[in-house]
């Protein structure tokens, strides 16, 4: 068995060409654009941007609906991302569908099985009917209303746990020991995984969630390929073991289907993973992001206190507001037009769904935070059509239960020191955020 060092330099020319498609060639064009002051290019590149992207969105929306570079058109306008992600018109393509075919093909030849990232085919993220009906199709079934109904009394466990654990502790760090550990805990359920390996996990599966950028470097892109890679070595264990001594969890119903709807290795791998990287993705960010806007306006979290039924609107607010998935891409299938543009078939859209949340025509004052707001649950923080989220309903409960459960045992719980962003563009929200339970003292 070859050694870990000895495996990275023997898949290095495999690994940097898969790189020089995937990101490198468009990272070149994308800074080459931003040099010259394109806006589309700059929301890509930029720091600044990412930490607050929607001044950036405001400018591209002033544009009309639909803008456009040399390379790619975007759009932050509700109702094209809705038109767009309902329309069998365009999809994922594939995975790297913005590429040309001849390179996008040789992309899937070169690329590792062992380092497939959530963003290559056949994971659900990059591939469209009627493949990913099937799969959608056996995943779907853990996810059922009742199913999920089912899990609150787990979710409200596992919160009060944490948050015993945490008896006595006046600071720390909310993502690390909250956060992260709900919805890490839940979606472990799920799937079966032991305790003693979630943390290592939640670890791997937060390096490796910098591939749904686009243009990273090379370092990023090699970082997040060795976790990708420690992810598929440990997945490999999992339904080793699984297999041998099968549950009424999700894996051992993925590696007990026959016939046609039957698994092979690698998609076994892709759809396992993205359900347990995406399941606890967003709601880890959609906590931290909901706690950072309450400790802004204390007014809106007394509200909630006593009023506990509002809990579900004010997380519609918070996936509005500060949507933790910000952006999506789709290719044109076919020859099509969507707001008075057409697009040829290969032709990509950027969909900022961050911006669309923050569309006037759809919410009044779409910059100002309110939870009691009327129409929140207009947002597309979920995406819309085929790839709407399966877990979305499971993400609102579990953020539901967090942050009822949170303020109820802390009700003075604030900010306390310097929160830090992530360091990605599609997702949107915190790598620490500080917190003290005792009551802020009145200045």
């Amino acid at each position: 068995m070859r050694s870990p060092d000895l495996a990275r330099a023997v898949d290095l020319p495999r690994s940097f060409t898969s790189w020089v498609l995937a990101h490198g060639l468009q990272r070149s064009l994308i800074q080459r654009g931003a040099r010259k002051g394109d806006l589309i290019s700059r929301m890509v590149m930029d720091v600044g941007l990412r930490l607050d992207p929607f001044p950036a969105y405001e400018e591209l929306r002033g544009r009309g609906p639909i803008s456009a570079n040399d390379l790619i058109s975007a759009s932050v306008d509700h109702a094209v991302c809705n038109e767009v992600l309902r329309s069998d018109a365009f999809g994922t393509a594939g995975g790297q569908g913005e590429l040309p075919r001849p390179l996008q093909w040789l992309h899937h030849k070169v690329i590792d099985p062992d380092a497939l990232g959530p963003v290559d085919p056949p994971s659900m993220l990059a591939v469209d009917p009627p493949l990913h009906t099937r799969y959608r199709k056996q995943v779907a079934r853990a996810f059922t209303a009742r199913k999920v109904g089912r899990m609150g009394d787990r979710v409200t466990d596992v919160a009060g746990h944490l948050l015993d654990e945490l008896a006595g502790v006046e600071d720390f760090d909310l993502i690390e020991r909250y956060a992260s550990q709900l919805p890490v805990t839940v979606i472990a359920d799920l799937l079966g995984v032991p305790e003693q390996d979630r943390d290592r996990l939640l670890a791997l599966g937060n390096e490796a969630a910098v591939t749904l950028d686009p243009g990273l470097s090379w370092r990023q892109f090699r970082r997040a390929e060795d976790a990708l890679r420690e992810m598929h070595t440990w997945f490999r264990g999992h339904v080793e073991r699984i297999s041998a001594n099968p549950g009424d969890d999700l894996i051992s119903q993925l590696t007990l289907l026959e016939g046609e709807d039957r698994l092979d290795p690698v998609e076994l791998h892709q759809v396992g993973l993205l359900v347990l990287a995406a399941g606890f993705e967003t709601t880890v960010n959609l906590i931290g992001n909901a706690v950072a806007m309450l400790d802004g306006h204390p007014d809106q979290l007394r509200w909630l206190q006593e009023n506990p039924d509002g809990w579900g609107n004010a997380v519609d607010e918070v996936l509005r507001h500060q949507s933790p998935v910000q952006l999506t891409l789709r290719i044109a299938l076919r020859e099509t037009e969507v707001a008075g543009k057409r697009f040829l078939p290969g032709h990509g859209i950027l969909l900022y769904l961050g911006g669309a949340n923050r569309d006037p025509a759809v919410f009044t004052d779409p910059g100002a935070f309110d939870v009691t707001r009327p129409n929140a649950d207009q947002h597309l923080a979920f995406s819309a059509g085929v790839h709407f989220c399966l877990g979305a309903s499971l993400a609102r409960l579990e953020t539901a239960v967090a942050l009822r459960t949170l303020y109820e045992r802390h009700p003075g719980l604030h900010v306390a020191g310097r929160p830090e962003r992530r360091e990605t563009r599609v997702l949107r929200g915190f790598e620490r955020l500080p917190v003290r339970t005792t009551a802020r003292v009145a200045a």
